[in-house]
């Protein structure tokens, strides 16, 4: 809840009629955290209520808060309806999320397509937006859509400057992958940890299936069973999701043309690393480098 929180009340100094924050919970008053901290909440309603975040947490699973959360939800009509992390399981519940696209964190995946076959989960984005519902993945994610709602209510350079203030170097799109730190630890028990490592160092090689398969020792069909278990994403989408971190860095760091960060990250060309780009982030290369360049104007003295 706290990144968000902060998100919104850091763009409300800079536009004359921002963001008037509420924090509600099932019973008024202070509200304790997983982690020890405290925050007073006031009673769930929907009086003036224009946009809606349901956090997560080991808090969710409070049996007892979840019902009266979900039964709140089925009644309210704000404007927006927003989850961050395992947030999204109350949306579920309460129906709201029925034929919509919508994410969670990857860990909590499988048991929500379980619970809830007739929500359209996208289990690797982000954050996901079908109307007036957004949804997000974990902690972080939670102030990539913050941000996002405040571009959608005041434009793109009051998200940028918020994001500044946050000390993140901009909005993340909502396709980029959140397997990522997933990724360089090496799955879920670390098991193929040095191979990702050896994979960063290496971009500029084919880095086929075959080749990892023979360095990690396995054959190519158990391999690819494995990574896609430990991991939860195939080694061709691993091997692209690290080239693309590896490329955007050097993009908006303005280290070389387009064509060599390519070549060098194992891209191949400038074409085929623009295609990666939009797939994966919305955007090309030259949209990112520019902003960064907007970016760094900006916070100049």
């Amino acid at each position: 809840m706290i990144g968000p929180t902060t998100a919104f009340e850091l763009a409300s100094r800079y536009v004359e009629e921002g963001y008037d924050l509420q924090i509600l919970a099932p019973v008024a008053g202070p509200v304790q955290s997983s982690c020890g901290l405290r925050l007073d909440a006031g009673p769930l309603t929907a009086e003036g209520l224009d946009t809606i975040i349901v956090s997560g947490g080991q808090l969710v699973w409070d049996m007892e808060a979840f019902g009266s959360i979900v039964a709140w939800l089925v009644s309210v009509r704000p404007r927006r309806l927003a989850s961050v992390c395992s947030g999204a399981f109350l949306l579920a519940e309460a129906g709201r999320l029925d034929g919509r696209a919508a994410t969670t964190h990857w860990d909590s995946t499988e048991r929500f397509r379980r619970s809830y076959p007739r929500v359209r989960l996208d289990p690797d984005r982000i954050y996901t937006r079908d109307g007036d519902i957004w949804t997000s993945a974990g902690i972080s994610a939670g102030i990539d859509l913050a941000l996002a709602l405040i571009e959608d209510d005041f434009g793109a350079p009051l998200a940028r400057r918020t994001a500044q203030h946050l000390v993140v170097h901009s909005r993340r799109p909502g396709g980029q992958s959140q397997f990522s730190g997933l990724i360089e630890l090496g799955g879920h028990s670390g098991r193929f940890e040095a191979l990702m490592a050896w994979v960063k160092s290496n971009l500029h090689l084919p880095l086929t299936v075959e080749q990892l398969a023979d360095r990690a020792a396995m054959s190519p069909r158990n391999f690819s069973r494995a990574f896609l278990r430990e991991v939860g994403t195939t080694p061709a989408k691993a091997v692209e999701q690290l080239r693309l971190e590896a490329a955007r860095d050097a993009v908006e760091a303005g280290f070389g043309s387009f064509d060599q960060i390519a070549r060098e990250v194992g891209f191949g060309d400038a074409g085929r690393m623009r295609r990666a780009f939009l797939r994966a982030l919305g955007q090309p290369p030259q949209t990112l480098r520019r902003s960064s360049r907007m970016d760094g104007a900006s916070a100049a003295p």
